[in-house]
C-alpha cells in the first residue's frame, strides 16, 4: 500500500502521475485520494488491506479497534474466529475500499477512545456488548473480567474516560471497581452520573458481587 507521503523525496506531481498510470494499467488499485494498493490473488479472490494497514492509514482522529468476537478473543474470552470481521472506530465511517464490504463497522465511538490501547478499547467494547461474545461460563467470564480490570493502571485509565460511556457501562465499571477494591471515593462521581431509578442489563456480568448495588437488573432464575 502506498500514499503520496511515502515518496516525500520526489515531486508530488511526478508521484501522482506515476501512481495514476499504474492504476490505469491495473497494476495497482486506487483506494481513495492519494492512497493506492497492490492486491494479490488468493483462493477467495483479491486480497484486501489487513486491519494493521487500516490502523496505519488512520489519522489521529480515526482510531480503529477490534470489536465483537475479535475483541473477546484478544482478551481471552473466546477462541472463536468470526466469519465476518468486526471493528470499532471513533470516526463517522471507514472507507469500504480499505476494509472490505463484509466488515462490520461500529462507528462514532467517543473521541476518548482515540488514545486507548487495543486491549483497553476491546474491554470497553466487551462491556458494551454485556459479555455476550464470551464462550466461558458466567462465573469464569466475571473472573476473567476482574482479572483484566485489576491489571496495573487499567481501571484508573478507564475511569478517567468513563463519562463518555453509556450509563450501563458506567454501572458495570462501578460494580467491577468495587469488587477489585478501588477506593470508594474514586467511584463516587461514577455513581452520581447514574439515574438512580434506572436498572441495567449486565448480561454475562450479572454475577458481579456488587451488581445489584450498581443498579443491575435482577437475574432470572431457571
Amino acid at each position: 500500500m502506498w500514499r503520496f507521503e511515502d515518496f516525500r523525496d520526489l515531486p508530488l506531481s511526478t508521484v501522482a502521475q506515476a501512481l495514476s498510470r499504474l492504476a490505469r494499467a491495473g497494476t495497482i488499485e486506487r483506494l481513495s485520494k492519494g492512497v493506492y494498493y497492490r492486491s494479490r490473488k488468493t483462493v477467495f479472490g483479491k486480497s484486501r488491506p489487513n486491519p494493521a494497514a487500516i490502523q496505519k492509514l488512520a489519522s489521529d482522529r480515526r482510531a480503529v479497534f477490534p470489536a465483537g468476537i475479535a475483541a473477546a478473543g484478544l482478551l481471552g474470552f473466546t477462541t472463536q474466529n468470526p466469519r465476518r470481521g468486526e471493528v470499532a472506530t471513533n470516526a463517522t465511517s471507514l472507507p469500504r475500499k480499505f476494509v472490505g464490504q463484509d466488515l462490520v463497522i461500529h462507528t462514532r465511538r467517543p473521541e476518548t477512545w482515540a488514545n486507548l490501547s487495543k486491549a483497553d478499547a476491546a474491554l470497553l467494547d466487551f462491556l458494551r456488548g454485556k459479555g455476550k461474545d464470551s464462550e466461558l461460563s458466567p462465573k469464569e467470564t466475571v473472573q476473567r473480567t476482574l482479572s483484566l480490570m485489576a491489571e496495573k493502571g487499567r481501571f484508573e485509565r478507564l475511569l478517567k474516560i468513563a463519562h463518555a460511556e453509556p450509563p450501563r457501562v458506567r454501572a458495570m465499571l462501578g460494580a467491577v471497581g468495587e469488587q477489585i477494591g478501588i477506593n470508594p471515593t474514586m467511584l463516587e462521581r461514577l455513581r452520581a452520573s447514574l439515574n438512580p431509578m434506572t436498572r441495567f442489563d449486565f448480561g454475562a456480568l450479572s454475577g458481579l458481587t456488587y451488581a445489584q448495588q450498581w443498579q443491575a437488573k435482577e437475574r432470572r432464575r431457571a
